[in-house]
């Protein structure tokens, strides 16, 4: 079974200086788009990050970090070709 992928529409960055590999993120990421590291910070601490694909940009595991500034969360604008079709299609629809 062929599974389709929906494009991504967030991004997440972690800030492995910052993060204390705590988990609260991974723990709370809907889409589990986030995995903790196998790699050691310069602390020692396994850190949390983006494995990828999956992010919605909904900024749950930045509500849920209590390391200020380790996690930053962007929304993905849509791409040009999708924006200016559904425009079109608002277009038609209205005629």
């Amino acid at each position: 079974m062929n599974e389709v992928k929906k494009p991504d529409r967030g991004k997440m960055q972690v800030d492995e200086n910052e993060c204390k590999g705590c988990g609260l993120c991974v723990d709370a990421c809907p889409p589990k788009s986030i995995a903790m590291s196998e790699r050691l910070n310069h602390y020692g601490y396994r850190t949390a990050g983006y494995t990828g694909s999956g992010c919605t940009g909904c900024g749950i595991c930045f509500m849920v970090c209590p390391e200020p500034g380790a996690i930053t969360v962007m929304q993905l604008k849509k791409p040009v070709a999708a924006a200016a079709q559904a425009v079109e299609t608002a277009t038609l629809g209205a005629n």
